[in-house]
């Protein structure tokens, strides 16, 4: 009867938190018509299996720009809730000399999620040979910020011979704590309440989200926030993302790999902002300290997307390390 009363209870809660924010889906046709304007491409990747996950098939998003003959391309990789528009300072600066390849991961953007739910590390992995196979890229600099950063270091490890050199813009890599996280990524790992998150999405949330990781709250302006909240809707991202967090739950993402950190062999570059409410200022110390030979740059008043926040000055910091 207790059993049956708390479930009753949790029932409620999910229909309250559905019905309070309810909000469909958005028509991809129609997301591609605004986001995925020139030089936006697609490319169906056929993953390979891996020894917990079974083979699978994506149709990503990227822009792949600037010359192809460049030695070592740019491979950017952006994080949770984001999308590969949050490289276009950079890539603005960057495509007159060098190649540029930025992707929406799986589950973002408007590349969709994998069919059976699948977003562990090996299959990220296996998910980044298929691009820089497809592309044949040589041996490229991977720039990862946030869980971009996490699949960078981890990549290098798993292909090394496809990474030339690292940067890392506050990267996931140590235990994070949750009471530090926007509403936005705290709900999909709710027991009860994530069972809602595929139905709902409060704006709010996702100008709450953008508050905690900018400094200067004046860049958050309204088109900003039309990015985030419509790319959240693309049919699947909102249960990609709580299928993601069930993952990061087990400790794969938050923790339970940071010994694996010392191991990292490449040449890599460290970049902070000050004021990262989200992964501390703390993380890019230990990142430093068990990464040998890295360098790091902490970026004064800006947040955890500095890169998006101020291209211009983040940029500015890492471009002789980039050459």
């Amino acid at each position: 009867m207790k059993k049956s009363f708390r479930w009753g209870i949790a029932f409620v809660a999910i229909m309250t938190l559905a019905a309070f924010a309810w909000q469909p889906d958005k028509p991809l046709q129609i997301l591609e018509q605004r986001w995925a304007s020139a030089p936006s491409q697609w490319l169906r990747l056929n993953i390979e299996a891996t020894n917990e996950s079974a083979a699978a098939e994506i149709n990503l998003h990227l822009r792949d720009e600037g010359p192809r003959n460049d030695p070592h391309p740019i491979v950017l990789l952006h994080g949770t809730g984001s999308s590969l528009h949050t490289w276009d300072g950079w890539t603005e600066q960057l495509v007159a000399n060098r190649r540029v390849v930025r992707i929406d991961l799986p589950g973002f953007g408007l590349t969709g999620g994998f069919a059976d739910s699948n977003y562990s590390i090996l299959r990220y992995n296996a998910t980044l040979s298929a691009l820089m196979e497809a592309l044949k890229l040589p041996p490229s600099i991977i720039v990862g910020n946030s869980l971009g950063g996490m699949l960078a270091w981890r990549y290098s490890l798993h292909a090394p011979e496809r990474v030339h050199k690292l940067v890392l813009i506050t990267a996931i890599g140590y235990p994070l704590r949750i009471r530090d996280m926007p509403v936005g990524f705290v709900l999909p790992q709710l027991p009860i309440l994530k069972h809602a998150v595929p139905y709902s999405l409060p704006r709010f949330t996702i100008e709450d989200s953008l508050r905690r990781v900018y400094t200067d709250q004046k860049k958050i302006t309204p088109a900003l926030v039309d990015r985030y909240f419509e790319l959240a809707l693309r049919p699947g991202n909102r249960q990609a993302l709580v299928d993601q967090f069930d993952y990061r739950r087990s400790g794969e993402l938050y923790g339970q790999t940071a010994p694996l950190i010392p191991t990292v062999r490449k040449p890599t570059f460290i970049l902070w902002g000050e004021d990262d409410k989200l992964v501390p200022l703390g993380h890019a110390r230990w990142f430093k300290r068990d990464i040998p030979s890295s360098q790091l740059v902490v970026l004064p008043r800006l947040g955890h997307v500095p890169m998006e926040e101020d291209p211009v000055q983040s940029l500015a910091a890492v471009r002789s390390f980039l050459n």
